[in-house]
């Protein structure tokens, strides 16, 4: 097992509003904090095997790494993986996996991290940054929550 972590986030829009906007790279770059660029291997909404580089400015320098859809249970669940041995990391691999509930007008994400593969130094130093990348998750997740009021603001 792996070093894991938590994130739990309200989104003040229903569970399948929030599901495609989890699903939606196009419009990552009007919410994911850092993002430098996104280059895609397909078009559209993501679905189960769509791969990914995605590129941002983390302590001053870029960043890019490899993403996957591991697996989609619409509109209950996303998995994205990260293989850390093809990025910047060079190490491991990081899974994500979010974890949608609620009725009505709002949506509870669950936001489960692990990071895997790992061993020695680079498994004590991951245990170190688990306190970051829980802050980095958080910070995406509150700004895909704003993103999301003020879309539904500008529709009303």
């Amino acid at each position: 097992m792996g070093i894991q972590f938590e994130v739990k986030r309200t989104l003040p829009v229903p569970k399948q509003e929030a599901y495609r906007a989890l699903i939606d790279l196009d419009s990552a770059e009007q919410w994911m904090q850092g993002l430098v660029r996104i280059e895609r291997d397909d078009e559209g909404l993501m679905k189960e095997g769509s791969q990914w580089r995605e590129t941002r400015k983390m302590f001053g320098k870029e960043a890019t790494e490899f993403f996957e859809v591991a697996e989609l249970e619409e509109p209950d669940k996303v998995v994205v993986r990260c293989d850390g041995t093809k990025g910047t990391t060079g190490k491991g691999e990081f899974v994500f996996t979010y974890l949608l509930t609620g009725a009505g007008d709002q949506t509870d994400v669950t936001m489960i991290g692990e990071i895997k593969g790992l061993n020695g130094l680079s498994k004590w130093f991951g245990k170190l940054m688990v306190g970051p990348f829980k802050k980095a998750c958080a910070k995406d997740l509150d700004s895909l929550r704003d993103y999301l009021e003020k879309k539904s603001l500008t529709k009303a």
